[in-house]
């Protein structure tokens, strides 16, 4: 069965996928005056920013996410569509080494090391600025002449290699950007016991009241002038007398034009790719990402916002703490952990129970003392196959020719799987933004 959209004045737009740069796509160019349809494979638009609320507790099953930006422009639209629906937090992280917690970022609490270790790292990290001279090729190579050899080998190395899986000789420098290169100033006085706050672009950051980080997301579709269609998973699209005709295997919509924010791995397929670029899009690597929902009848968990685990014994890389985001995310006097845990997209863990799974990290969390099992009441676990586009050292010489197929095609790639970028929430909205020519996004509420 064939749909043609009608015409209303703007072309029509098939906007495949509705993940947060699926619906920012449909927003902005819905307002612009083109008619547009977003198809979503799941019952609810929002990706990795889904959010689950059960039994009082609010969890967001992509993993924890916040809302700050260094993009003022992005961060008032963000809160704009919020509305009164938002908390504003202070940032309390911590690393937990060796038993110790240490803050974030780790050379930000070198004064929390034992007194030789701190020494040592201060140590490394003059002698690494004094001598810095060539560029790094690799992001150990820059973790090693940015911040020196302890800081790299206790923290940044185990921890990045726990993450994603791979050594860190073999990740490009694609991952710079995310880390910004301490003053020395800032190191000597955390160092010598002296506050002194690392990555302040995150220091102050802000969360939905209620319902979970995907209210950015139905605050997207609410506003937006469109459509959005759930349920229907593209398992097709091709080209006839200049229309676009997308079909899930029984009904078909027909587009004047496609964006597709689906991850490379399935849009090749749905496109029918020529077999060299299928070639390429296998040689780009990914993680997914597992995620343990826990509930506490106990109300203090230390306080933190989240909490990075480097030990490769513990299988959460990231714990975050969602009841210390908003006081909605967990009934009165209860609190809430949301555990993190990247795997390749065959590990076994994926195909384990989430019942073992969630008694695994109840047990490993318990034995770190962040909790007593004993005070769990509810538990649940989720599981993403797409999580984190790894940046390799061939995946720009790859994406460089994937790119090239889609410009052929005319169909337009959009998002953290659909241009394999490793951005957050605002890169994505302003990437989206940047697509459609607009300049500043806070005059698009």
């Amino acid at each position: 069965m064939i749909f043609r959209t009608v015409k209303h004045g703007g072309a029509r737009i098939g906007v495949l996928g509705g993940g947060l740069s699926g619906m920012a796509y449909a927003y902005f160019s819905s307002r612009m005056g083109f008619n547009v349809t977003v198809l979503e494979k799941d019952r609810v638009p929002g990706g990795l920013m889904r959010s689950v609320v059960e039994e009082g507790f609010t969890f967001d099953v992509g993993g924890s996410h916040v809302i700050f930006s260094k993009d003022a422009d992005v961060l008032s639209f963000m809160l704009s569509l919020l509305e009164d629906n938002s908390v504003g937090n202070r940032r309390n992280t911590a690393i937990l080494y060796k038993g110790r917690l240490v803050k974030y970022p780790f050379e930000n609490g070198l004064s929390s090391l034992p007194l030789l270790e701190n020494f040592s790292c201060m140590l490394h990290f003059l002698y690494a600025r004094i001598r810095r001279k060539r560029e790094p090729r690799n992001l150990r190579e820059f973790f090693y002449s940015s911040l020196g050899r302890a800081i790299s080998e206790k923290y940044l190395i185990p921890y990045n290699e726990k993450i994603w899986k791979m050594s860190v000789e073999d990740m490009s420098l694609g991952f710079v950007g995310r880390i910004p290169n301490p003053r020395v100033i800032d190191v000597v006085k955390a160092s010598l016991g002296i506050g002194s706050e690392g990555y302040v672009h995150q220091l102050f950051f802000h969360y939905p009241r209620k319902g979970g980080i995907q209210s950015l997301v139905n605050s997207l579709q609410n506003r937006m002038r469109g459509e959005v269609l759930t349920g229907f998973e593209v398992k097709h699209a091709r080209k006839e007398s200049g229309e676009w005709v997308v079909s899930n295997g029984s009904v078909e919509k027909v587009f004047d034009r496609i964006v597709s924010t689906m991850p490379l791995h399935d849009a090749v397929r749905v496109f029918d790719a020529p077999q060299g670029v299928k070639s390429d899009v296998e040689k780009l690597r990914f993680n997914s990402l597992v995620t343990v929902a826990i509930g506490l009848e106990e109300l203090n968990v230390k306080g933190l916002s989240w909490l990075y685990i480097p030990d490769r014994d513990i299988h959460p890389h990231r714990v975050s703490f969602p009841s210390n985001f908003s006081p909605e995310n967990a009934p009165g006097g209860k609190s809430s952990i949301l555990a993190e845990i990247t795997v390749k997209p065959d590990d076994p863990l994926l195909r384990t129970s989430s019942e073992e799974i969630a008694k695994m990290v109840v047990e490993e969390l318990d034995r770190l003392n962040i909790f007593s099992k004993d005070k769990v009441i509810y538990r649940n676990v989720f599981k993403n196959r797409y999580a984190y586009p790894i940046l390799d050292s061939h995946y720009e010489e790859c994406v460089g020719r994937i790119r090239d197929f889609f410009n052929r095609i005319d169909v337009e790639p959009i998002g953290r799987f659909a241009e394999f970028k490793y951005i957050n929430m605002d890169d994505a909205i302003r990437n989206v933004a940047n697509h459609l020519g607009i300049k500043r996004v806070s005059e698009h509420v």
